[in-house]
């Protein structure tokens, strides 16, 4: 079981990752869990981008645990770009207790992609983290084709077919983000796997250095 994820208003509790869950709304210094009935296609989109993650791939009850007490009293209405879910609109619920298997469980996506190759299935390894995109850093040899197969099959692009590491032109003057590839084959969340790099804390962003480079992955499909 992962560390939940968890920001001032909503978390997502027992998923596989840092973007799955049960999903838990907090008011008044209490956490609530949610009722499928109250919760639409919209409403994930806006906890998952307050959460820090992709958009949502899974919505479906009880795929994270039974609904806990208390259980949230008002139906969300979102319309999808607000940044938090506690700012969406509204209505008031006479719920007071979801049925078995009604709670929501969410998953959401993780925020990387391939950008700059000849399809959305190559080129080079970005990362969505604190809100931007950036190149992922490492080096060739620490990026075998088996940590590069979990970004191909995370991506639904095949497999790995080709992983190195490049210093093109646009990305000079771009921070970026460092990630441990051992870790990616490990199943955790690709936030959990970012590293500190060249002495700068978890978190900090590198700007492109001689002794730096960033990820250029290939992927079997060329979709």
């Amino acid at each position: 079981m992962q560390e939940e994820n968890c920001t001032d208003s909503v978390r997502l509790l027992n998923g596989s990752n840092l973007c799955s869950g049960r999903l838990q709304v907090k008011s008044n210094q209490k956490w609530s869990s949610v009722c499928e009935a109250d919760f639409d296609l919209q409403d994930a989109e806006v906890v998952c981008r307050e959460l820090g993650c992709g958009p949502p791939s899974v919505l479906q009850r009880a795929l994270y645990g039974e609904v806990e007490t208390p259980v949230w009293s008002k139906e969300f209405q979102c319309e999808g770009h607000e940044s938090a879910l506690l700012d969406c609109r509204s209505s008031g619920s006479a719920r007071s207790s979801c049925s078995p298997g009604k709670a929501v469980g969410l998953t959401c996506s993780e925020p990387l992609g391939l950008v700059g190759g000849a399809s959305r299935c190559a080129g080079t390894l970005e990362f969505k983290h604190l809100g931007e995109w950036r190149p992922v850093s490492g080096f060739s040899s620490k990026w075998t084709l088996k940590s590069a197969a979990f970004v191909c099959e995370h991506l639904d692009c095949g497999s790995a077919a080709y992983t190195g590491n490049t210093n093109r032109l646009p990305y000079q003057a771009k921070g970026m983000w460092p990630m441990e590839p051992d870790c990616l084959q490990s199943g955790s969340a690709l936030r959990e796997c970012l590293t500190s790099h060249v002495g700068l804390p978890y978190g900090v962003h590198i700007v492109m250095t001689e002794y730096s480079s960033h990820v250029y992955l290939t992927c079997s499909e060329m979709r």
